[in-house]
């Protein structure tokens, strides 16, 4: 399965506690935190969800 990289660009301040949730569940804290993550479907609907605040790019 393919491998994405999620990065936090924009802050969760101001943010649905939800959102602030997802983030959170994403293991992203601060912004311009990295994680690694398998693209499943589970984690590929998280990260559409909080589209606005991410940066997503596949890795080879």
């Amino acid at each position: 399965m393919a491998k994405i990289e999620i990065t936090l660009v924009k802050s969760i301040i101001g943010e649905l506690p939800a959102t602030r949730a997802t983030v959170r569940c994403l293991g992203l804290r601060k912004v311009s935190s990295k994680t690694v993550k398998e693209a499943t479907p589970a984690i590929l609907g998280m990260c559409s969800s909080i589209r606005h605040l991410l940066s997503v790019k596949e890795i080879a």
